[in-house]
């Protein structure tokens, strides 16, 4: 197999953040998962179940969207930093083999 380096010389904004950002909307549906289980239980102890419950919903939608925009503004940052800091460092050098 041959083995072929290549350098990273710069990262594309969008295609990163939109990267993150689907990291985001699935550590969102966990985090609002871990709500939407845990709001109910309060209505209930107060004497509102149903709203406790629609209120973990809609909890759940919330942290969704967040999770999907904060992922793709922090992936945004991260791209526009590496390029920043890429005059500095010239880039990132990856081996590749080629499979045959």
């Amino acid at each position: 197999m041959t083995v072929t380096t290549y350098r990273i010389k710069q990262l594309g904004i969008e295609s990163v953040g939109k990267f993150f950002a689907v990291f985001g909307l699935v550590w969102g549906f966990f985090v609002g998962l871990i709500f939407a289980i845990n709001i109910p239980s309060m209505g209930a102890g107060m004497g509102v179940a149903p709203a406790g419950f629609f209120g973990g919903l809609v909890l759940l939608g919330i942290m969704i969207l967040i999770g999907g925009i904060m992922g793709f503004i922090g992936g945004a940052i991260v791209a526009i930093v590496y390029n920043l800091v890429l005059g500095a460092t010239g880039g990132i050098e990856m081996d590749l083999e080629v499979k045959a």
